[in-house]
């Protein structure tokens, strides 16, 4: 994937306006949560390396012929990026900046949101050409005002705030110019997807697609 095609991912994600942060334990759940997703209106999905199923989730939904946006979250390894990458993940986020981390997903082709909340992580992804970071974790780190004053300096910079983000303040990070995209798992609850619940699932996208629309209609 070229560098053109890697920023247009991220147009893409923008577009939808919501990342669900997925944790899987099989590449079933992956497919069946993957439909439920795009059905819902929310073609987008982050599967975490938070389980041993990741790599095999990424692999079940990239080939099933979904159309939706995939990529790897939880990526803190090298040796993560090149499984996700051969698992046909399009995109990677890691929890926080790493130089090794970022350069092999760039080697891939990828498009990659590293970790930052501080002036000087902001300033190192920069440093290695990335303009799009993940704002992990939001909550904790001060939020929307946090966002708000980061972009003040870094004006060319934009965030995917996630950590704490749902319905209620969903409005407060979409509002602001430097947000692309929120990141969130509120429409994928580990209870429904380990209980085979994706019509519920399904319902949870379409009213986080719906919020989407509303904001960005306001």
């Amino acid at each position: 994937m070229s560098t053109h095609a890697s920023g247009g991912i991220l147009d893409q994600l923008s577009v939808v306006g919501v990342i669900p942060v997925i944790s899987v334990d099989s590449a079933a759940q992956a497919r069946d949560l993957a439909s439920a997703l795009c059905d819902g209106g929310l073609p987008a999905a982050e599967i975490t390396f938070r389980t041993p199923a990741a790599a095999e989730a990424i692999a079940a939904v990239a080939h099933a012929g979904t159309d939706i946006l995939l990529g790897a979250g939880t990526v803190i390894t090298v040796e993560q990026v090149d499984q996700a990458a051969a698992a046909g993940a399009s995109y990677i986020v890691s929890p926080g900046t790493s130089q090794a981390v970022i350069q092999r997903a760039q080697e891939h082709g990828l498009a990659v949101l590293p970790g930052a909340v501080t002036a000087t992580e902001i300033q190192a992804a920069l440093e290695l050409g990335v303009e799009t970071v993940k704002f992990f974790p939001a909550g904790t780190s001060g939020g929307p005002a946090a966002i708000k004053a980061l972009s003040a300096p870094f004006g060319g910079v934009s965030f995917v705030p996630t950590g704490g983000v749902n319905l209620t303040n969903l409005q407060d990070y979409l509002s602001i110019p430097a947000v692309r995209a929120a990141g969130g798992s509120w429409m994928v609850p580990q209870d429904k997807i380990r209980a085979g619940q994706f019509s519920d699932i399904r319902e949870l996208a379409a009213e986080a697609a719906a919020a989407v629309a509303r904001i960005r209609a306001s």
